[in-house]
């Protein structure tokens, strides 16, 4: 698959990063700042995301409906997203209306300075967005996880903040974020589809260009410490929801495609060990998977599955089975093998949409400062061995660092974690 990926700084540390994709008729652009709720203050936790909201409030010459009539009448789509290290406001339209989707991101991110009656509107839609999260176990799970096993450190607060710290932000707390997100140093403009990098970049030029660069809230890189332990949530439900966390890898560490290969194997898929044993061979499970969350310089690697209440202890000894499985003796060549083949052949399929390129060559920009190639990913997945799996598995599969939480109408007795 060839790649036309280019990248220009301008002078006062905007980036713009270009993906040309011929034969699609279609641009998606993001404008991506390095600001997430990793950054925030823990009395105003989910600033970043109440911001998030408020941007699409209006501008001084567009209102909250004319930025949605504006795109969609083109046929397009607008949206943003925060996460825990950075937030992203993006468009996908047709490659005609490209520059005038650009305009309009860009108006909402350098100009739009919410009123208070939009900033009391939209507090309550996010207090309506934490509550929703609250009745759903998967989402809860996956959150209470974070919050028990990193306490006290902004990673382990959910990205949408609480409640409380939701109705303490003030217009000023605002308005303050807005001066210190809007640096040109900490903007990425991202654009992939039927594009000409240097029209992107003259236009970027004329938009951001006049952004002045400056100081502004450093941005911690504490390392969260792990609390390992076993969490129950008592709650009437059906099911019962159980969620492990262990050690991971930051996203930058050069081991992360030996990683993906081994959550690939232990629940990456209907293939994967815990799917063919838990959910095939036993029917204990309808949803059972592994993954990773990695961020700037941690991670943690996760397990998760939603059973009946008498199937907690046979799953989680199923899954303490797999990781000591794999952290002995790794995996079988065969399923190296296949592992493997599975990753290569998903890279491509994972970028049929210029939404996806673009969020590819964003997120690099952000982490690595430069493009990663295909053929390198691909290169680094073919090479994984099984002594690099079983050395790696023998790290992050790390009992004494386990956490698990248990949701659901359930007791502490129905899981045990490993000592060892």
């Amino acid at each position: 698959m060839t790649e036309f990926v280019r990248t220009t700084r301008l002078e006062n540390g905007v980036r713009v990063v270009t993906e040309v994709v011929r034969d699609v008729p279609s641009v998606a652009l993001g404008i991506w700042v390095d600001i997430g709720s990793r950054y925030e203050e823990e009395r105003i936790c989910g600033i970043a995301h109440f911001v998030e909201h408020l941007l699409f409030k209006g501008t001084p010459t567009r209102s909250a409906r004319g930025i949605a009539e504006q795109i969609e009448r083109r046929g397009g789509s607008i949206d943003a997203f925060t996460d825990k290290e950075y937030t992203c406001y993006h468009a996908r339209v047709l490659h005609e209306h490209a520059g005038e989707a650009l305009d309009i991101l860009a108006d909402i991110v350098l100009h739009a300075e919410p009123r208070s009656e939009d900033i009391e509107l939209e507090r309550e839609v996010v207090i309506q967005e934490i509550l929703d999260v609250e009745d759903d176990p998967e989402e809860f799970i996956h959150d209470h996880l974070l919050s028990s096993y990193w306490p006290g450190h902004p990673l382990g607060t959910p990205v949408a903040g609480t409640i409380s710290s939701v109705e303490r932000i003030s217009r000023d707390d605002i308005l303050g974020f807005l001066r210190d997100f809007r640096r040109p140093d900490r903007i990425v403009i991202a654009a992939a589809g039927r594009l000409d990098h240097d029209e992107v970049v003259a236009r970027c030029r004329r938009i951001f260009g006049s952004l002045e660069p400056r100081t502004g809230i450093e941005r911690s890189l504490d390392r969260p410490d792990f609390r390992p332990g076993l969490y129950v949530v008592k709650r009437e439900i059906e099911q019962a929801h159980l969620m492990i966390g262990l050690p991971g890898l930051s996203l930058i560490d050069p081991r992360r495609e030996t990683a993906e290969v081994l959550i690939a194997a232990l629940g990456g898929g209907m293939s994967s060990r815990l799917f063919q044993r838990i959910r095939e061979e036993r029917g204990k499970a309808y949803s059972i998977y592994a993954f990773q969350d990695p961020f700037h310089d941690i991670g943690y690697t996760g397990v998760y599955a939603a059973c009946a209440r008498d199937a907690v202890t046979e799953v989680s000894d199923i899954v303490f089975e797999e990781l000591r499985s794999i952290a002995h003796s790794g995996l079988g060549a065969g399923e190296l093998d296949r592992v493997r083949t599975q990753l290569v052949g998903s890279i491509p399929l994972s970028l049929e949409t210029t939404d996806s390129r673009m969020s590819r060559i964003g997120r690099n920009e952000l982490y690595f400062e430069r493009p990663l190639s295909l053929a390198e990913i691909i290169g680094s997945i073919e090479a994984v061995t099984n002594d690099e799996i079983v050395t790696l598995a023998r790290e992050l599969f790390s009992f004494e660092r386990t956490a698990a939480v248990l949701l659901g109408d359930v007791e502490a007795g129905l899981l045990a974690l490993p000592a060892t």
